[in-house]
């Protein structure tokens, strides 16, 4: 069992595949049928279930229902690959870097790496429309729930995760999901590169520290699909 609609549903299908496993996820009602399709074309099987903020506790009553597991990919992780990868690549430390929250792993992993490193860069957060991470950093709340999934894929969740570290982030910046949807097109036809929306709610968070603070090098991340020059 997972409670995800997301890649990490899809990884989970594909590694339950090669292993000749059983894969549930349980998603929100609302899910988009494109995205039940990636995972039952790898074998795995979609439970829709609400309110969004449930599927938590729908996954281990399946799971205690069939005797399975629970995969929850949420939970803390310390792996810093990626920050030490990020950083190896640029000549000097920028003066921000832009990532959006999911599982809050990355901008943990960014945050952690910058603070331990005592570099001057902040790490600002993007965050769209019905997410948790917006409010409960501005409220100081670490078990703020919106109820409500969020329509970017990749970034957003309705409560926050356990991953989720508010002490290394400096700020956090919403981003309304049209908005992301936007500058999402405007990136693909400005360069190429066929990014998702969660990489348009990052460019837009990069534009706002650009226009409001107009300081040093912002670097943001960008997914972009495989094949592709890499962004």
């Amino acid at each position: 069992m997972t409670p995800t609609s997301g890649n990490t549903a899809v990884a989970a299908a594909w590694f339950a595949r090669l292993l000749d496993l059983p894969m549930v996820a349980v998603v929100p009602g609302r899910t988009r049928p494109d995205k039940t399709a990636r995972i039952e074309r790898l074998g795995g099987e979609c439970r829709r279930h609400d309110p969004p903020l449930a599927v938590y506790e729908e996954a281990g009553r399946l799971a205690d229902e069939i005797g399975g597991y629970v995969l929850d990919p949420f939970l803390p992780v310390d792996d810093r690959s990626l920050a030490t990868e990020l950083f190896g690549q640029l000549a000097e430390p920028p003066a921000w870097v832009v990532a959006g929250a999911g599982s809050g792993v990355t901008s943990a992993a960014l945050g952690r790496h910058i603070r331990d490193g005592g570099l001057a860069t902040r790490l600002a957060v993007a965050d769209p429309e019905n997410s948790a991470y917006f409010p409960a950093w501005a409220y100081d709340v670490r078990d703020y729930g919106t109820g409500m999934p969020s329509r970017i894929d990749g970034i957003g969740r309705p409560r926050v995760e356990p991953a989720f570290d508010a002490s290394v982030v400096d700020v956090v910046i919403p981003v309304p999901d049209e908005t992301s949807l936007a500058l999402t097109r405007h990136l693909h036809e400005t360069t190429g590169i066929p990014a998702g929306p969660s990489s348009g709610a990052c460019l837009q968070a990069a534009l706002r520290l650009a226009a409001k603070r107009g300081e040093g090098t912002i670097v943001s991340l960008i997914a972009d699909a495989p094949g592709t020059p890499a962004s």
